[in-house]
């Protein structure tokens, strides 16, 4: 298959375009790193095509070849980002999922938006099924990137239901491995380096608060299995072992064999105090399920990174 992957130099983005060029597909990857990096790119392949194109999606495109899939990652995804780039969210959100869809419908390409478990907000409902409507603060510090999500699922269904665009949409859980940035932002990668640095690792509030964490590995195989499903509703990708962000911070500080203490810091505000995906739709419509465990994924993720800041810290090495 041919397929397009916006956001493509982003953290998942080239994680799947990796995983699809070994199976032998044709990627197109656009992104214009606002928030991904030309080092993440694909390097060469031994199978399917790859190309680049520089561009953002925001704004109109065309395509001249044919195309089978158009997967929509393009986003700034860390609250770091989307608090940098609030205006950019939105209208990735909505402009760039609309020339997305658009490109699909000319193209009568499948469709895959790949949304958030944002959309359930600070959620009434434990664990999140897709049923489930959220709740979500529209005016909010984190609305930039909620609402925009929620639009671009709202565009999507549009889309399925008047033009009949053959349409899939995942709601991603927080993942994580190697390609993440130094500087993302979010808890796992920001508590690593903080321990590899031997720095103070910050927890905002108690550190009560849970989250479920997906390898990398699992993450683009679960995409891939719901881009060739025939489910148009939205699908739950995550991994629902859940465990507090204080539990989080002890664990980093052990595998990577820091002296780090824990501070403890003022809880931002509308941040989820509950996260854990109900997988059970995924597990019956496309069996799968997670097979790393945090073990084996943290290991991973700290020798990444451990590497990563050496190359940083003596580039010349």
């Amino acid at each position: 298959m041919r397929i397009v992957i916006t956001g493509g130099a982003g953290f998942i983005g080239s994680h799947l375009c990796k995983y699809l060029l070994e199976k032998g597909h044709s990627v197109v990857c656009i992104d214009n790193f606002s928030t991904g990096a030309p080092e993440n790119l694909p390097a060469s392949s031994e199978n399917g095509e790859f190309v680049f194109i520089n561009h953002n999606i925001t704004e109109s495109i065309y395509l001249k070849d044919d195309i089978d899939c158009v997967l929509h990652l393009a986003s700034p995804a860390s609250p770091v980002d989307y608090h940098r780039l609030p205006i950019q969210t939105l209208k990735v959100g909505a402009l760039g999922t609309l020339i997305a869809l658009g490109l699909a419908k000319h193209k009568k390409a499948r469709f895959l938006l790949a949304s958030t478990s944002e959309v359930y907000g600070d959620p009434l409902v434990h664990p999140q099924v897709e049923t489930y409507w959220g709740n979500v603060n529209p005016v909010g510090p984190r609305a930039v990137y909620d609402e925009a999500k929620r639009f671009a699922e709202a565009l999507t269904m549009a889309y399925h239901g008047v033009h009949g665009v053959d349409t899939r949409i995942a709601r991603i859980f927080n993942t994580y491995g190697p390609g993440m940035r130094l500087d993302d932002g979010r808890a796992l990668p920001t508590f690593i380096s903080q321990a590899l640095k031997g720095e103070e690792l910050t927890v905002f509030g108690s550190g009560e608060q849970t989250r479920s964490f997906c390898y990398i590995s699992d993450m683009v195989e679960g995409l891939y299995l719901l881009l060739l499903s025939n489910e148009h509703e939205p699908v739950n990708l995550g991994n629902p072992e859940e465990i507090s962000i204080l539990q989080l911070a002890r664990e980093i500080i052990e595998l990577a064999s820091s002296r780090s203490k824990i501070v403890f810091k003022p809880l931002p505000e509308d941040d989820p105090r509950l996260r854990k995906p109900d997988i059970s739709k995924a597990k019956r419509l496309l069996n799968w399920e997670p097979k790393v465990g945090r073990r084996e994924g943290l290991l991973k993720t700290i020798g990444y990174f451990s590497r990563k800041l050496q190359r940083v810290t003596n580039p010349s090495a």
